[in-house]
């Protein structure tokens, strides 16, 4: 019985290792760049780090490219022929370059001949050329348009056409014969006066009397 058992832990031991060795293959049947990712901004000294380690693995090499140049021209960064795995692979110094954008490429070298390509492609380059801060778009707010008072004129009223009347015209009267010529009028005053006068000086008279 404990014979069984230990066959089967070794049983359970040696898939396991079987397990995880297959794992590993696969993980590293391609390389693989970690960082820098697409379409970021470097600067400076940039370390490239990834993994290299393949199965058949003879060497490996890093280099860089103008993005979209047609020529497809490639320079070297760094070349080893030792595989690395999550690590560093090559230190890219960006401040002996224009600014602009680039692409990166691991390639790693198998001993039957074959090659095997990771790329990081639209990395900016900005050592010299300040970074462009988006500008944030504004949408203007929609504001209603007034609408003009509608002005209604009042309607002219046509004046009423004049009319003449048709009473016949009034016919002057006649001279009236009771009016006194100038003479006659001032006799009348003077005539007056006197009467005016007379009673004024039978009043004194009439006065001075009763005194005595």
């Amino acid at each position: 019985m404990r014979k069984r058992f230990l066959r089967w832990i070794g049983a359970l031991i040696l898939l396991a290792s079987f397990a995880f060795g297959s794992l590993a293959r696969a993980q590293t049947s391609t390389p693989v760049i970690t960082a820098p990712q697409d379409g970021q901004v470097v600067q400076g000294a940039v370390t490239v780090i990834g993994s290299s380690e393949v199965e058949n693995f003879l060497s490996f090499e890093v280099a860089f490219a103008y993005s979209g140049d047609p020529t497809g021209t490639w320079f070297l960064i760094a070349a080893s022929n030792q595989p690395v795995r999550d690590g560093a692979l090559a230190v890219w110094d960006t401040t002996a370059i224009t600014d602009g954008d680039y692409d990166l490429r691991l390639r790693v070298f198998l001993s039957d001949g074959a090659f095997l390509d990771a790329v990081v492609s639209g990395l900016r380059v900005r050592n010299y050329t300040p970074l462009a801060t988006p500008t944030p778009t504004i949408t203007p707010t929609p504001t209603e348009t007034p609408v003009p008072p509608i002005l209604i004129l009042p309607t002219a009223t046509p004046f009423p056409t004049f009319t003449p009347s048709p009473f016949p015209t009034p016919t002057p009267l006649p001279t009236n014969p009771a009016v006194l010529p100038p003479l006659e009028v001032y006799r009348s005053a003077a005539y007056g006066a006197l009467a005016v006068l007379a009673a004024f000086s039978l009043l004194g008279i009439y006065t001075l009397l009763r005194r005595k």
